[in-house]
């Protein structure tokens, strides 16, 4: 135990040198009235899964880049695999050490590690991506990215011929839970009669288990599959069977050339900056951020070549009622598996039932853990 301790310790502090490498930290002299011309902060970035996982951590680890290339002089450092508990803890306190004034930890199961990092450290900000825990220096974030998944399922549902989609899940949290039901209402839309099977995979970053869930969904009779595990390895398993292929957090394209759909991926760097922006100029206060579709934070990826016209004009269409706020994924009325009635006709699902969601909507087929 000892020594899995000190090898993490170890792998920290060098993970820490490396990517802070990355990033070019001259020192800056201002102009000619001695005024500071460049940015000189730094910010952490603590990420659960590998830079390399073409998904969640190399989206964020994207929008870390773009902070370097909109701020000139700032300087980021980055820890990846680090797993969520004890751990995650002592590297938000050595990227705190280090001198980070502001750190983006970007798994939910950092929550607590988030927390306790903050108050040891007051003077830096902390900023805890999916999480809904804050504090005086711990702001949330995150994106609605169930709007842009209810798009690719509108295009799943549209897509289908057996009536039976695959849902390749990660960890049964709301999130994901929201996640799935929105992706359902969305190929609903487009298919009363479809079913969206879910496979939970207990992993954010498992790619042995994505493709075996992918293959098992496929096997099933599944010819659509959606995957929102952090690798790409269920694209590459549907493309080998010549199925549809939705992915989430980056595109994936490369890795699905003949049957990639889209994608619901992010642009960090757009609320990232926005957030660095607040911190340097001294108006950052503890807050959700919780940005929509029309900020550009979530989007869909560029059609695949296998996409028929029909589908995409259908999903631009409904893009659009989403961006101009005429439509809402959780408008009612909304039904659970069992058939009662979750959301009530003419009612908009509110944040605080979003964030808590638990059950599974009408269409879906699986069950959600305990």
């Amino acid at each position: 135990m000892l020594l899995t301790r000190m090898t993490v310790v170890l792998l920290s502090v060098v993970l820490l040198s490396a990517c802070g490498d990355q990033a070019s930290h001259k020192e800056d002299k201002g102009d000619e009235a001695g005024n500071p011309t460049k940015v000189d902060r730094k910010v952490g970035f603590i990420y659960v899964g590998p830079i390399g996982d073409a998904g969640w951590t190399f989206a964020h680890d994207q929008g870390r880049k773009a902070l370097e290339s909109r701020f000139p002089g700032l300087q980021t450092m980055c820890v990846e695999n680090v797993k969520e508990g004890a751990d995650a803890e002592r590297v938000l306190s050595k990227l705190a050490q280090e001198g980070c004034t502001l750190v983006f930890a970007t798994s939910f199961g950092y929550m607590d590690a988030v927390l306790a990092a903050a108050e040891r450290f007051p003077a830096t900000v902390f900023m805890h991506a999916t999480g809904f825990k804050r504090a005086a220096n711990v702001g949330t974030y995150f994106g609605r990215a169930y709007q842009t998944i209810c798009l690719a399922g509108l295009a799943g549902g549209a897509l289908t011929t057996s009536g039976k989609i695959g849902y390749v899940a990660p960890v049964p949290i709301p999130e994901v839970i929201r996640h799935v039901n929105a992706f359902t209402l969305g190929a609903r839309e487009a298919n009363p009669s479809c079913t969206v099977h879910v496979v939970w995979t207990n992993a954010w970053y498992d790619p042995a288990a994505e493709k075996d869930a992918a293959r098992s969904l496929m096997d099933a009779g599944c010819d659509v599959i959606m995957s929102e595990g952090d690798s790409p390895a269920p694209i590459q398993a549907a493309e080998e069977r010549g199925i549809f292929a939705i992915g989430y957090n980056s595109d994936s394209r490369a890795f699905a050339p003949t049957k990639y759909v889209t994608a619901a991926i992010w642009d960090w760097g757009v609320l990232y900056s926005r957030i660095v922006e607040e911190v340097l100029a001294g108006v950052w206060k503890s807050e959700d951020y919780w940005w929509g579709m029309e900020t550009g934070l979530t989007t869909l990826a560029d059609w695949g070549p296998a996409v028929p016209e029909d589908v995409r004009q259908l999903v631009a269409s409904r893009q659009q009622d989403i961006v101009d706020g005429r439509f809402d994924v959780f408008d009612g009325p909304v039904f659970r598996q069992d058939g009662t009635r979750a959301i009530p006709a003419d009612t908009r699902a509110t944040d605080v039932e979003l964030l808590g969601m638990t059950y599974f909507v009408q269409g879906v087929v699986g069950t959600v853990p305990k």
